[in-house]
């Protein structure tokens, strides 16, 4: 396990990363634009398709729905990527030092990578068609992703707070500059729990996940040159959601671990001092 040196360490780092995510680019605002051109000319049955994907959303916040992953599955890949012969819970994967829970989670990371690579390719062939329907299947890539990130950090998604925590670290990536601060924030709070009860408005979230491929996925509205786009497109989607994840989660339990150290010291100290 770290010291708190090494602790505080990779707790700068992260807020680095925090701080470079705050910059907010001119063509992100651009994002809803092809949307917009997107809903004109998309058929209603694709239009259907969307609005179902919505309330599976929020099947997914309620119970895992099809989107949840296997813990004891994604837990067995642990293991072998740590080269163990022991079979992981998640109690274990808590005690992991910070070095070999980040090498799962990028392992994790770089497999959805690569599947969602090839499914951007092969859904960027039909041109602007075949993107709507490329928008649900990389939303079940994307949510796959943060929860075996999660695993990788010790944290169930069976559990529906982590759910619910899985979908702002999903709209961290597609929010602005405000947005991030805000989620940040909240993500940060000490008393989290109670802002994730309150959570509202999830389809906003998701609307704003999708709009946010706009200017992005542009190029992939044209029929087989799309594939070149759909691919690159698909691939660093779900690295950005990947890093966010990762650290967000990185995060939690680094200031876990500190809590931890700070609260053994008290402890120390109070049957060091002598009565009296």
């Amino acid at each position: 396990m770290e010291n708190k040196d090494q602790l505080r360490e990779e707790l700068k780092t992260i807020e680095k990363w925090e701080k470079d995510q705050k910059g907010l680019f001119f063509w992100e605002k651009l994002g809803r634009i092809p949307f917009m051109m997107l809903d004109k000319v998309t058929p209603k049955f694709l239009h259907n398709k969307i609005n179902d994907l919505l309330d599976e959303v929020a099947n997914y916040i309620d119970t895992g729905g099809q989107y949840l992953v296997n813990n004891d599955a994604t837990l067995d890949k642990a293991s072998k990527l740590l080269s163990s012969d022991k079979k992981f819970t998640l109690e274990d994967v808590q005690t992991f030092p910070l070095e070999n829970m980040d090498k799962v989670a990028n392992a994790f990371i770089a497999t959805r990578a690569k599947n969602a690579q090839i499914q951007g390719a092969t859904t960027g062939i039909g041109g602007i068609f075949t993107l709507a329907i490329d928008i649900p299947l990389i939303l079940g890539l994307t949510l796959k992703t943060i929860q075996e990130v999660a695993v990788a950090y010790g944290y169930d998604p069976t559990d529906k707070e982590e759910r619910i925590f899985m979908v702002k670290c999903m709209q961290f990536t597609s929010s602005d500059v405000v947005g991030k601060k805000a989620i940040l924030e909240e993500l940060t709070a000490p008393k989290r729990e109670q802002g994730f009860s309150q959570l509202q408005g999830w389809r906003e979230v998701f609307m704003t996940y999708r709009d946010n491929f706009g200017w992005k996925k542009l190029f992939q509205m044209i029929p087989i040159a799309g594939m070149i786009f759909g691919a690159y497109m698909n691939k660093t989607a779900i690295q950005d959601v990947g890093e966010a994840a990762n650290m967000l989660y990185k995060k939690r339990r680094v200031l876990e671990r500190l809590e931890r150290l700070d609260n053994l010291d008290l402890l120390i100290t109070d049957k060091k001092e002598p009565t009296t």
